[in-house]
């Protein structure tokens, strides 16, 4: 019997993704509404991507940093958006297992590598402030390069524990992942076997692959914010503090969620909670970067201005 039980662990070929409701009408006005969503985070962060690399004056650390951002919040809400599509119009709204161990992997890959772009992208602001004279030297190209190779070397490993952690335990029928994708939290809930041990290792991942880049973000923005109220000139504090303000915002809407679901104990576990905090992290997030954090600002308006309305005066 035990055998038998171990066999039938080990025969698990896909989930069932539960979703959103299942009244017809809600979900194709969810479909509707995500496609929407979906498309324009493409667009918008895309956008992003052409003009850094079309305009001179933006090929800086922060605006590399920014289009390697953009780039991974394409491919972040690509890992999840057309599954959750299909699955909206498609009654079954299966996922074999080898989709589910490649789409956890992915997403886990691309959001931890976020995470520490933003860390990334906080010390390069307190460079550029606290020490402006130094900054083409402390941030020149090879070493950012190396700063974002060393990120995804991090983001992998990191998504890799994590993967073959949750992976790896025997799964009990029906295999029904209360989620809209296949999510660490979601999918151990289903798991034959005690998972006391992926709960600790869990919470020491989200521990360094979470709390130490915050850590970092915060204490580069209380260096920064002390330097810039030594600044003089009223506008160049308000420059500045745009800055700040516009990093610490999508810092918030990404870091908060991610920290309420990787970080918490097992106990508080609510699928219907998660799956709000899912879409903050993993799209609303994606959406929202090119608004608050690139195309709110001075230098991309200029260049977009530059690029097509040159395009469109030579038409």
């Amino acid at each position: 019997m035990q055998s038998l039980g171990k066999e039938n662990h080990s025969s698990v070929s896909k989930f069932l993704l539960l979703g959103f409701s299942s009244e017809s009408q809600i979900r194709m006005a969810l479909f509707t509404f995500f496609l929407l969503l979906y498309l324009i985070t493409l667009l918008g962060n895309g956008l992003i991507i052409t003009l850094i690399y079309l305009d001179s004056h933006l090929h800086t650390p922060m605006y590399f940093f920014l289009s390697i951002l953009s780039l991974v919040d394409m491919r972040y809400v690509t890992t999840t958006m057309p599954q959750m599509l299909v699955n909206m119009m498609c009654p079954r709204r299966t996922i074999s297992w080898g989709a589910c161990v490649a789409q956890m992997f992915i997403f886990l890959v691309l959001g931890i590598a976020e995470c520490i772009l933003y860390a990334i992208m906080a010390l390069d602001r307190y460079v550029a402030i606290c020490f402006p004279l130094h900054y083409k030297l402390l941030m020149s190209r090879p070493i950012c390069i190396k700063m974002v190779i060393v990120c995804c070397f991090i983001s992998t490993a990191g998504a890799l524990i994590y993967t073959v952690f949750t992976m790896h335990l025997p799964y009990c029928g029906p295999h029904k992942i209360n989620h809209l994708f296949c999510e660490v939290p979601a999918v151990l809930k289903l798991a034959c076997a005690d998972i006391f041990l992926n709960g600790q290792v869990d919470f020491i991942l989200g521990f360094i692959l979470l709390l130490v880049p915050l850590s970092l973000i915060l204490a580069s923005y209380v260096r920064i914010f002390a330097s810039i109220l030594r600044i003089r000139s009223s506008q160049g504090r308000l420059k500045s503090f745009s800055t700040c303000a516009s990093h610490i915002t999508v810092v918030t809407m990404f870091c908060g969620p991610a920290m309420i679901v990787y970080m918490r104990p097992g106990s508080w576990y609510d699928p219907e909670r998660d799956k709000k905090l899912a879409l903050f992290y993993n799209i609303v997030s994606a959406f929202f970067n090119p608004i608050i954090y690139s195309l709110r600002n001075k230098d991309v308006k200029e260049a977009f201005l530059k690029i097509f309305g040159n395009k469109g005066t030579a038409q």
